[in-house]
């Protein structure tokens, strides 16, 4: 499997002034399996980057995994496979899945994840002061998105700092590929979480449920992704600017 990210492919811009023939960088997409305990349960196209923490994410929002610790092992195999080996209950029947707005095959989350009752959130506060470091650090941690124009980024802050940083083609995929990490253990779930992408109800969500209090996106919020952080009690902001904010829920988590 071809681990590069990007490739170049020849263009011909076509303005009042005439033809010229340029270079353009293009974001490289690639199908990748995903089981677990070697039963394969999906897959998605995504960009072939932080696949371990992926393969995690993506059986969290399908409903098999559920918190930190089951992952045992994450296996990256060179034929477009990645192998997840948890603690978790075998031969279980598939999930009953909701088709949601997402696109790549992870716009999908379980049945049971949508219904039920919330746990605690991790709680946590952050400045503005921070939000404004956070958001520079996410926009400008990579020049991936500069160069193709086709990827998201996402960012998880906590204590001070950029914990990590994912990006992908998919929306949905940087976000999992977060949540992959706090399943992991690389980073903790009690932070703060921005993305590039919008804020629909699953992206909420898979934030919600891993225990995440501060969910941020520099676009907007879905109806149903507000409605989902009112019943959790995420702390929803939209339209992140380093200087302004919109926070439609639980604003009190954002320290001036």
């Amino acid at each position: 499997m071809n681990n590069k990210v990007t490739l170049t492919e020849k263009t011909v811009v076509i303005s009042s002034s005439g033809r010229e023939e340029r270079e353009e960088t293009l974001a490289i997409e690639v199908p990748y399996k995903v089981a677990l305990n070697d039963k394969e349960i999906g897959a998605s196209m995504v960009l072939a980057t932080g696949l371990e923490e992926f393969g995690a994410g993506f059986l969290f929002g399908q409903g098999y995994v559920t918190e930190v610790g089951q992952v045992r092992e994450v296996l990256v195999c060179p034929d477009g496979r990645i192998s997840v080996h948890a603690d978790v209950e075998e031969g279980s029947e598939p999930k009953e899945v909701i088709i949601t707005s997402g696109c790549g095959g992870t716009g999908k989350i379980s049945k049971e994840m949508l219904e039920g009752a919330f746990d605690p959130l991790q709680e946590c506060t952050i400045s503005l002061a921070e939000i404004k470091d956070f958001i520079r650090e996410v926009l400008h941690k990579s020049p991936l998105g500069q160069m193709t124009h086709c990827v998201h980024g996402c960012g998880l802050w906590a204590d001070g700092r950029l914990q990590a940083f994912y990006e992908d083609v998919g929306r949905h995929n940087a976000v999992d590929k977060i949540i992959g990490a706090i399943l992991l253990g690389k980073i903790p779930a009690r932070g703060a979480i921005y993305t590039t992408g919008r804020l629909t109800s699953d992206m909420v969500l898979k934030c919600a449920r891993i225990g995440t209090p501060i969910v941020m996106s520099r676009t907007s919020p879905s109806s149903l992704g507000l409605a989902i952080a009112r019943r959790a009690g995420v702390t929803l902001v939209a339209y992140a600017r380093p200087e302004r904010l919109n926070v439609f829920n639980a604003p009190e988590r954002i320290i001036c």
